[in-house]
């Protein structure tokens, strides 16, 4: 799908979707999110999710509104090569954290369809016990190509779900992927899930995500496969030992569990127990929590740049210029000059 067609789709989804919030308020909506209303909570996420500037300012309301309440979970993002079981760990993890009281929030940032732009909504249909529990919440989104394997809105998800007496806010990624930083800079603890026997136990973990991980799992650790899985743990223990020193002071752990037979998420829970108690008494979770909000201020701004950007210049124009760097007419550094102009005539004249 093209992308002029494919915007023109995503502007007919934004309008039904306006269409189904027209009666509700952000005042309203804000109230029954507090009351923990799920159905009013999946609407103020669809509210917040929305491209259409129809939505921006009750977006923003409605977060105003409900950012005082949220702040209080403890938010894990789960990554992983492909096949690793993402889904099967959050069911099984979310199932223990439930079985031990708390509410569960699953954020699933699905691929978004090449043909559809639209989400592959997957996640909720591998996590079907998790999903009919009362006490869990799991909303799939598209990630719409964002990179970092998140999707646009997400942090602005996390709130929601405080908002609504969620306390363990699990963000799945899409996967290893280029950068995983956006993830991490969103949650408390960074989790990646592997699994053995392909060989090299490392391979498709780069060394970049292997640092930026607070907890290594390998996942499938049962049957035949659980004597790889042990070896696995301590091949990667060793080579987290060789990274450099957190800023957290946390020493990352290696560990291994079998998501359908249950085993190991018991120790799991209690290593994020441990981080969460080292980080919140050394004052680095505050800290950290300042520093992302901070670094997504400047996402944000990157962001309403990039949009103020495509509202101004003509998808025609860019079609045009994109066409002649193809073809060989214009350079690259022309075209981009030659957008540029445009899109700072349109600013002036707005």
């Amino acid at each position: 799908m093209t992308g002029k067609k494919a915007a023109n789709r995503n502007d007919i989804l934004n309008k039904i979707r306006a269409t189904g919030r027209k009666k509700l308020n952000p005042e309203s909506l804000a109230k029954e999110v507090l009351a923990n209303n799920r159905v009013a909570l999946s609407q103020a996420i669809t509210l917040v999710e929305s491209n259409s500037e129809k939505d921006e300012a009750a977006a923003a309301e409605l977060l105003r509104i409900l950012l005082p309440h949220s702040g209080k979970s403890v938010r894990i993002a789960i990554s992983g090569v492909p096949g690793a079981g993402k889904s099967t760990f959050i069911e099984a993890y979310g199932k223990f954290l439930i079985n031990q009281g708390f509410k569960v929030a699953v954020l699933a940032i699905d691929p978004s369809s090449e043909v559809a732009g639209g989400s592959i909504l997957g996640d909720k249909t591998r996590m079907n016990i998790l999903a009919s529990d009362p006490n869990a919440f799991i909303r799939p989104s598209p990630n719409s190509g964002n990179a970092g394997g998140v999707a646009r809105r997400t942090r602005e998800c996390i709130f929601l779900c405080e908002a609504a007496g969620y306390e363990y806010i699990l963000v799945e990624t899409v996967g290893v992927g280029q950068s995983e930083t956006a993830a991490r800079s969103m949650v408390d603890v960074f989790m990646l899930l592997g699994i053995a026997g392909a060989g090299d136990e490392l391979q498709g973990i780069k060394r970049g995500i292997m640092e930026m991980a607070d907890i290594v799992v390998i996942n499938k650790a049962d049957g035949d496969n659980l004597g790889r899985a042990k070896a696995a743990r301590q091949e990667i223990q060793r080579s987290l030992h060789l990274f450099p020193h957190t800023d957290s002071g946390w020493v990352p752990r290696a560990g291994i569990c079998s998501s359908t037979e249950g085993t190991g998420i018991a120790e799991i829970n209690r290593w994020i127990t441990e981080f969460l108690e080292l980080v919140n008494l050394s004052g680095y979770y505050k800290d950290n929590r300042a520093r992302q909000a901070v670094w997504w201020f400047r996402e944000s701004i990157r962001e309403r740049l990039l949009n103020d950007f495509r509202h101004s210049v003509p998808a025609s124009t860019m079609e045009k210029l994109a066409e002649d760097v193809k073809e060989g007419l214009i350079s690259v550094s022309e075209a981009t000059s030659t957008a540029m102009k445009i899109y700072r005539e349109n600013i002036n004249q707005g």
